[in-house]
């Protein structure tokens, strides 16, 4: 990546300019102005060809650019006031102050590994000046931590974030089917074995505490419903756990192609989705094994919800109210609109519940 790569986006017709696309936005319904994203593009250099087949030494550019949420781009304009305009943004020269040689690259995975050592350093004094001893980095057993590691500990955080999966796919292209089309087909294949392997791991043991807080919910007496929720019920009843265990990254494949043994949780939409490819709304005439879990359409019948998504929902539609109170009769009519329907949903939940106690043996 080299200084310009994440431009700021277009004015809007008002000469303001959109927000940093911080969280996807699955229900339009709470009115908020649609945010712009910031896209960084990048070029990438091994198996750059032309359409002869002759090795492109300039790179090519990506087809299919990343959505930078706000502290990307905030480290994106830290490095660009480093480094010369259109250089690389970790470029050699700029960031290797020892170096007596003109060189040209990228920082070395040897340099960077300093880097991380030395902010760490930083990292733990600034948390006991703060008087934050909760707070400093411990020493790692397995040794220094290193730029490979990160991968791992990214996708990790990612996949257990609120809203985790929705940014797993949006951010990687539902790693395991978009990835794979003829646009970027070259770039996939060669990245199996790094990030998106990584993240069908983390994805597969996501997908399984989703299964196993939904049968522990419902076994401690919650309520669930849905036209999805008692094939839910026994796929979570039969979801195996993964505590402790070593997950391997061809297991995780295929333990995410099981067509509609897979629950996904979407809390922006306030549902599971226990994704079956034939049911699937979000997935007609496509052939994806994983849902499009910010494109959530109502009436889906992999749909599940719990008690725990009735209550938010009515929370939503409290705060949707309060928005109507100081927004202009149209939009405020809108808002008020869509909170009821929030409300409905919560309705339907309560009246078509189905319990432990419920349920026959």
């Amino acid at each position: 990546m080299r200084a310009g790569c994440c431009p700021d986006p277009d004015p809007k017709p008002d000469s303001s300019r959109g927000r940093h696309l911080i969280h996807t936005q699955t229900d339009p319904s709470d009115g908020d102005d649609e945010a712009e994203p910031h896209l960084i593009r990048s070029r990438h250099y091994k198996n750059a060809t032309d359409e002869d087949g002759n090795h492109l030494s300039a790179g090519v550019e990506r087809d299919i650019p990343w959505v930078a949420i706000a502290p990307v781009v905030c480290a994106i304009r830290v490095l660009e006031r480093i480094v010369p305009e259109g250089h690389l943004l970790f470029d050699l020269n700029a960031h290797q102050f020892q170096s007596r040689h003109r060189k040209t690259g990228s920082l070395k995975a040897s340099a960077m590994r300093i880097r991380i050592e030395d902010f760490v350093t930083w990292a733990n004094a600034e948390a006991i000046a703060h008087g934050l001893p909760g707070e400093v980095i411990p020493p790692d057993p397995h040794g220094r931590i290193g730029t490979a590691r990160f991968r791992r500990s990214l996708a990790w955080h990612i996949a257990r974030s609120p809203g985790g999966l929705v940014a797993l796919a949006i951010q990687y292209g539902h790693i395991r089917t978009a990835l794979a089309t003829e646009v970027s087909e070259g770039y996939a294949s060669r990245s199996r074995g790094g990030i998106h392997r990584i993240i069908d791991m983390e994805t597969a043991l996501a997908v399984a505490e989703t299964a196993a807080d939904l049968r522990e919910h419902f076994e401690a007496g919650g309520g669930v419903s849905g036209p999805a929720a008692r094939r839910a019920l026994t796929q979570a009843a039969s979801t195996p756990r993964f505590e402790g265990r070593e997950v391997k990254a061809d297991f995780a494949r295929k333990f995410l192609a099981r067509d509609g043994a897979i629950l996904y949780d979407n809390p922006h939409a306030l549902l599971l989705c226990l994704y079956k490819r034939d049911r699937a709304l979000c997935a007609r005439g496509t052939t994806r094994d994983s849902p499009t879990l910010d494109q959530c359409v109502a009436g889906c019948g992999n749909i599940v919800r719990t008690d725990r998504h009735a209550a938010q929902l009515r929370e939503r539609a409290d705060t949707l109210d309060k928005k109507a109170t100081h927004t202009p009769q149209p939009i405020g009519d809108r808002l008020r609109t869509n909170a009821n329907r929030l409300r409905s949903y919560a309705d339907d939940h309560d009246r078509t519940r189905i319990t432990h106690q419920e349920t026959p043996a």
